[in-house]
């Protein structure tokens, strides 16, 4: 397994790290993003830890490829805002389309260089989603139709399972959101693509625990780890 670290848009305004995992025996290509949102920051902080944790071996990909930009908008970041424009708005829209940000434009290419099969873009949401259906936190959100599902549901169960309080259980959503990362993957790139959603209300560490067990399960489930 090798790690390597590289910058995403270095020669602008957007630069941000991004990490590519490779092993040496074939299998899918993953990304993994997180801080679309500035403000998010819990997924930013399960991002970048799966990012440490594989260049120092403390955990280990068996097969394919994990790319990993652990904090996409670093201008959003900085002053801990949501982002102005909404980043997660800016995705092309169709396969003619191109991005209307300069910086989803670089993380798009970045996963159409690579070919993703996969794309878990990690978020945070207000409320719970096991006390009100209209609300998305503790949820996963795939497009309708997508082969995603049954992994999504898998990953779902095992979470659940482990999670006492079930008011905190993640629920399933399955809708469009045109131009966000999810549906231009899903739309455009052809590749099962999933919005991971905690939820703002619960303790910082636990969304980090959660964000981080919700990926460790799609790689297993995916045969990566």
């Amino acid at each position: 397994m090798l790690v390597t670290r590289h910058v995403l848009a270095a020669s602008s305004a957007y630069a941000t790290p991004y990490y590519i995992v490779r092993t040496m025996n074939p299998g899918p290509v993953i990304m993994i993003t997180s801080g679309i949102h500035g403000n998010e920051t819990a997924s930013m902080a399960a991002a970048q830890k799966l990012a440490d944790d594989c260049a120092t071996g403390r955990r280990v990909i068996h097969r394919g490829t994990l790319i990993i930009v652990p904090r996409v908008n670093q201008q959003a970041y900085a002053k801990k805002i949501r982002g102005k424009p909404d980043l997660n708005r800016t995705f092309p829209r169709r396969s003619s389309g191109k991005a209307k940000h300069p910086l989803a434009a670089a993380v798009f290419q970045l996963a159409r260089k690579h070919e993703a099969d996969w794309w878990l873009d990690l978020h945070e949401a207000n409320g719970l989603s096991q006390l009100s259906p209209r609300v998305l936190g503790q949820t996963l959100i795939t497009n309708p139709g997508s082969s995603s599902v049954p992994i999504c549901r898998s990953v779902i169960e095992r979470m659940n399972r482990s999670i006492s309080m079930r008011k905190h259980h993640f629920n399933l959503k399955r809708h469009e959101l045109p131009g966000s990362a999810r549906t231009a993957a899903s739309k455009v790139l052809k590749a099962k693509s999933v919005t991971v959603e905690t939820c703002w209300s619960l303790k910082r560490a636990v969304r980090i625990k959660y964000q981080t067990e919700i990926v460790h399960h799609f790689l297993r489930e995916i045969g990566m780890l």
